[in-house]
């Protein structure tokens, strides 16, 4: 679905990717790990689009999406891509439900009974109905995390895009959002995570490891194993 090829991104003189290339599959669950300032996010920016590439390209079902006008990519994320990071980027002056219909009434593809009906059936999904109108700052941190990847979801993207989503949460918390995690990547849904948390990388079907910019190394993990003693195993041989 997604082909890496020679991705570089310089900031001034610095250079933070070098050359990278790889592929996503429709219905993989890659992780990207690596040290702090290897260039983790950037790959994540890069790839979908939210940051513009300084060398190379990225192919999204056969369109080059590096070569787009920033209106037609802003469309193109805005539908085929969703979005959860560490620290929800919700709106202090709408409700829970509100922020998570926004994307869909800002698309203007549905009715917005029909985006409001899809919103309540994925808050059920996750489990957090009856805090539709709630602030946001009134329910918790685990809750807001599981609306983003509500609000993620509302525009049935092909892939969801996540920066270190379980960074702010506490150890309940993250096992919650990881079982939605595997149920959605089980359902079908392709799912590419920047991460430092090994309970997360170990839900992955692929980790892929940066060191300054380029890929150190990569791994399937077995899906009859302890992953998340192979990942450690793997991990310590790197460092």
């Amino acid at each position: 679905m997604i082909k890496v090829d020679q991705v570089s991104k310089s900031f001034n003189s610095t250079r933070v990717l070098n050359d990278i290339s790889f592929e996503i599959n429709r219905g993989d669950f890659v992780a990207i790990m690596g040290p702090s300032g290897s260039g983790k996010s950037t790959l994540l920016y890069s790839i979908s689009g939210m940051d513009s590439i300084s060398g190379g390209r990225v192919m999204f079902d056969g369109i080059n999406i590096s070569a787009m006008e920033e209106n037609e990519l802003s469309g193109f994320r805005l539908t085929k891509m969703g979005f959860v990071f560490q620290n929800a980027q919700m709106l202090k002056n709408l409700t829970v439900l509100d922020n998570i219909k926004l994307p869909g009434l800002v698309a203007k593809k549905e009715l917005a009974d029909t985006i409001s009906n899809r919103a309540l059936e994925l808050m059920r999904r996750m489990e957090i109905e009856g805090i539709e109108e709630r602030d946001i700052r009134e329910v918790s941190g685990g809750q807001l995390q599981r609306a983003s990847i509500c609000r993620a979801m509302i525009n049935n993207p092909d892939i969801l895009f996540l920066d270190e989503p379980t960074g702010a949460l506490n150890s309940g918390a993250t096992d919650q959002v990881l079982a939605i995690l595997e149920d959605l990547n089980r359902d079908g849904m392709t799912i590419m995570t920047v991460t430092h948390d090994q309970r997360v990388a170990a839900k992955a079907r692929t980790v892929i490891y940066i060191i300054d910019g380029e890929i150190a190394a990569s791994m399937e993990l077995s899906s009859d194993s302890d992953r998340e003693k192979e990942l450690d195993l793997w991990l310590k041989k790197l460092q």
